[in-house]
């Protein structure tokens, strides 16, 4: 078993703050691109209903304002969180990777 996985070795608190510190790295970057889509859909979610609603009659018929702010928030919700899971996973994954070691022997060294 590699040398930090062990269950019976306690992490220190050098360990514990690193992690910490990358886990909001990771929520922050999520958060700032998750914002970032949300703006992006909601223009481009409000472009469309608005110009159908003035240009459509069903539309302007069925569609009051509650109506057009449901369709615009959750097409924003929904990049938000999408966008936002996908950074924090992809920082996280990038932050887990441990690099490797420089004592392998030189047969398992695949840079000869």
């Amino acid at each position: 078993m590699a040398k930090g996985n062990s269950p019976l070795v306690r992490p220190s608190f050098a360990s514990l703050d690193q992690k910490l510190a990358f886990a909001q790295q990771s929520s922050h970057e999520g958060v700032l691109a998750g914002a970032k889509a949300a703006v992006v859909a909601g223009v481009a979610s409000a472009i469309p209903t608005v110009a159908s609603v003035r240009m459509v009659p069903w539309a302007r018929a069925n569609l009051n304002h509650t109506a057009q702010a449901l369709i615009i928030s959750t097409a924003m919700a929904a990049a938000f969180f999408i966008v936002s899971d996908k950074t924090i996973l992809a920082t996280a994954r990038r932050n887990s990777f441990i690099p490797p070691s420089h004592s392998q022997p030189e047969s398992l060294n695949p840079n000869r």
